[in-house]
């Protein structure tokens, strides 16, 4: 069983989808920056995604607004 995660905010689902964005369009133009850039931007949604719903403080904020 999958335990539940909580919603995402705006900011973490706009994180995902420009980092998934730029994955796509490194790929498709061989731009290994935007790759790059890709990776971190939706590796950092999914870390921010995972702490807020755990309802951890993340850098000294519950929330961000």
């Amino acid at each position: 069983m999958v335990p539940c995660i909580g919603p995402m905010s705006i900011e973490e689902k706009r994180m995902i989808i420009i980092g998934i964005i730029c994955l796509v369009i490194g790929f498709i133009l061989s731009i290994p920056v935007l790759w790059t850039i890709g990776i971190i931007l939706v590796v950092i949604g999914l870390i921010l995604w995972i702490l807020g719903a755990m309802d951890h403080a993340v850098f000294g904020r519950r929330y961000w607004f």
